[in-house]
């Protein structure tokens, strides 16, 4: 338990995703134990709502898996049938129907499993909260406490788990905490056709089918942010890959050149990290890049653009830094790295700890070599190399 990656959190994190975990835990037992058995009629729209769901979400990972496509996340369509279930069915039914996003998480591997334990809390809250809402025993149907309901769901939900990941790390850009506005559109399409497939499904439960077609065309657009977002990332560390930051880059250097702002960037490489993957093996070359990126992502200040520009090299662009503000943030990464010591596992299979990891950083500034980001480049790499033949673990200004 000690190895967990949950203790990893910061402590106001830490604090808040438990409680929460504890608090849907709660709540999830008291529906069961406090509802009645549901009748046939509701068990039969239960089944409509869950098969039309699960028809619609297995077909469409049958068909991602045959095309190649990356890992999805079907969160949309979860959002729509859970709404569904509000409006149609008792609350211990709706406990199952939470199995759906529950299963989907077990079935699927994943890095941090206690994010996405907060999230299913998170969404399970919202869900029971919505149904008080509506009414617990008899939900309202009117168009108005629709509407309200589903403003209830959409903003509780997003905001229990943009609180938390902010708690999780407070410089995360604004999209990262509270999604971008097509999440936004795609979460209040989610819960309108989850309110219609709700209607339909007290009416005449086997009608419910219908609303399968539609659920199939919103998973696969639900699954565009994310394929945008891989395909700007940098699969080990998570940062923006070469591409994207030089397209951010750019943007900012140009607003800062109208503003008159003193900017800089930097390049930083890892010291001797060749040895690593030779002595070490590659997995643990690839956790002392995952430490770092972290690392870098959490001390860099709010508006600074950290990005992987390949191989053990990362480069950051500082907004509204003076050479002498540039200077100490990089030497601040730099001691931060001297500090780490990374968890990993050796080629022979047992534990190992990376300690003793180092970075060359070369700096260059707006002031001595313009707004152009290839004569930025071209001057921080020069610095760096500068840094290296000094002897490395060193900060060198253009």
């Amino acid at each position: 338990m000690r190895d967990w990656p949950l203790w990893t959190l910061r402590w106001p994190a830490l604090a808040y995703w438990l409680v929460v975990d504890l608090a849907a835990l709660a709540v999830v037992t008291y529906v069961i134990v406090a509802t009645p058995t549901p009748s046939s009629a509701d068990v039969g729209r239960f089944a409509a709502v869950a098969g039309t769901a699960g028809a619609v979400i297995i077909g469409s990972s049958i068909y991602s898996h045959r095309l190649g496509e990356t890992e999805r996340n079907p969160w949309a369509a979860h959002l729509c049938y859970l709404t569904a279930g509000i409006i149609a069915l008792p609350p211990n039914l709706l406990v199952l129907l939470l199995f759906g996003p529950a299963l989907h998480g077990v079935l699927t591997q994943r890095p941090e499993s206690h994010r996405w334990l907060f999230t299913l809390s998170a969404t399970a809250l919202a869900v029971f909260a919505t149904r008080f809402v509506f009414g617990w025993s008899h939900p309202a149907g009117e168009l108005g406490m629709m509407v309200v309901g589903a403003t209830v769901l959409l903003l509780l939900r997003s905001g229990l788990i943009a609180l938390g990941l902010h708690l999780r790390r407070p410089a995360a850009p604004r999209e990262e905490v509270i999604g971008e506005p097509i999440d936004v559109i795609l979460g209040i399409v989610a819960v309108s056709l989850g309110g219609l497939m709700g209607c339909v499904a007290s009416a005449m439960a086997v009608h419910t089918l219908i609303a399968g077609p539609p659920m199939a065309l919103l998973e696969r657009a639900a699954q565009l942010p994310q394929w945008r977002r891989s395909a700007q990332r940098d699969a080990k560390t998570g940062l923006s890959n070469a591409v994207h930051w030089d397209s951010q880059a750019r943007g900012e250097l140009a607003k800062g050149r109208g503003d008159g702002r003193s900017m800089a960037v930097m390049l930083m490489d890892l010291d001797h990290f060749k040895r690593v993957n030779d002595q070490v093996g590659h997995l643990a070359g690839d956790a002392a890049l995952g430490a770092i990126a972290l690392l870098l992502s959490a001390s860099t200040r709010r508006g600074d653009l950290v990005g992987r520009f390949g191989g053990e090299e990362f480069v950051v662009l500082l907004p509204d830094a003076s050479p002498e503000v540039a200077e100490a943030v990089a030497q601040r990464m730099r001691h931060a790295v001297a500090g780490l010591s990374v968890p990993t596992v050796a080629t022979d299979g047992r534990h190992h700890v990376l300690s003793g990891l180092t970075v060359s950083i070369g700096v260059a500034t707006t002031g001595r070599f313009g707004y152009e980001l290839p004569d930025l480049l071209v001057a921080a790499d020069s610095a760096l190399l500068a840094a290296k033949g000094y002897g490395r673990n060193l900060v060198e200004m253009a």
